[in-house]
């Protein structure tokens, strides 16, 4: 049985993690993140600790991002 307290539906989980509901979507479809369903409506949610977890492996020190693309030159 799903602790429903422990949940976020789509639309609060992409406000916490500051992106659109579609990235999320992708996200889940790519498996960064799992996601679960309500029982009853079958709504999309994500556990509050899976955001947290996630929140923090994006969090890296300055000299630990990754190597920036070389720019394009203009046509």
């Amino acid at each position: 049985m799903l602790k429903l307290d422990e949940f976020m539906r789509i639309n609060e989980a992409a406000d916490y993690l500051g992106v659109c509901r579609n990235t999320l979507r992708n996200w889940c479809r790519e498996g960064k993140i799992p996601e679960y369903r309500h029982p009853v409506n079958n709504y999309r949610l994500f556990k509050v600790s899976d955001l947290e977890r996630l929140l923090v492996a994006i969090d890296r020190p300055v000299n630990q991002t990754p190597r920036s693309r070389p720019r394009r030159r203009p046509r």
